[in-house]
């Protein structure tokens, strides 16, 4: 593990106060596969990645959000991001694209499951149809990516698994009961196969989130009353952005976390 000097980034997706990017050795060259990629906490994982040297390939419906990442990536990575553009409800269809990744790269060492869908919700009007819907996205997609990788992962003796939680549920955060169901879930599947697999060195955490300001949260959810809930809340001062969750799954991802699994690892600047 090495630093490097970098210029203090204007980018609100980036940390405003480190002018230092913690480069993995170990990184080079991995074959990644992050669900979801296209935007948001996912867009900064992917490029995160992308500039390790890793070989990374997202899947994602965004084709518009995705093909933008490409091109600002253009040029800044040694080798581009393959995007496949991908409905992650569709099990088939997540399964062909992992099979992609494979066929142009090679088994992946590294998994991020991080697709979900936060959309808020009463408890009253939350229909079978619903709730199964928001279950596939948030928890069978995460569930069934990993059953994708993991025989290419047993084949090169081992892998890391990283699958998004969020801090919504341990906060008690009222109006989407299914996502926070699902996200608590994600804990269990976390523990079950790092205890089943780790015997073939395949690593699996949860990196949980806590208020990230993604352009979606800004424009649908953070005011002024969000802005003084999170200057209450988090112990720590200024506003957690993309870039801070990406650097937690870099170290997830790499041998540096070698002897770390069946752990959730929460970035919320001590909210909960």
């Amino acid at each position: 593990m090495s630093t490097v000097q970098n210029n203090p980034q204007s980018n609100p997706s980036s940390p405003q106060s480190s002018a230092q990017a913690t480069i993995y050795a170990s990184l080079q060259g991995k074959r990644v596969f992050v669900t979801g990629g296209g935007s948001g906490i996912g867009a900064d994982i992917v490029s995160a990645y992308a500039r390790q040297g890793a070989l990374v390939t997202f899947a994602d419906r965004d084709v518009t959000a995705s093909t933008e990442l490409l091109a600002d990536l253009a040029g800044q990575v040694t080798a581009t991001p393959l995007f496949i553009a991908c409905d992650l409800a569709e099990m088939d269809a997540l399964r062909g694209a992992v099979e992609q990744a494979i066929a142009q790269f090679g088994d992946i060492d590294i998994l991020v499951n991080n697709t979900a869908n936060d959309e808020r919700h009463a408890f009253l009007g939350v229909t079978d149809a619903y709730f199964d819907a928001k279950m596939t996205i948030n928890l069978k997609s995460a569930f069934f990516a990993a059953q994708a990788v993991m025989p290419g992962m047993l084949r090169r003796g081992g892998g890391a698994i990283i699958n998004l939680g969020s801090t919504g549920w341990k906060n008690k955060v009222p109006g989407y009961a299914v996502y926070a169901t699902c996200k608590s879930a994600v804990n269990g599947l976390t523990r079950s196969l790092a205890r089943e697999f780790g015997q073939h060195q395949v690593r699996v955490n949860t990196l949980t989130p806590g208020w990230v300001m993604t352009p979606k949260q800004l424009e649908q959810w953070v005011d002024a009353a969000g802005e003084r809930e999170m200057d209450q809340n988090q112990c720590l001062p200024g506003r957690i952005v993309g870039a801070d969750i990406a650097n937690m799954a870099l170290f997830l991802g790499a041998n540096d976390s070698r002897m770390v699994t069946a752990q959730e690892f929460v970035v919320d600047a001590g909210w909960t």
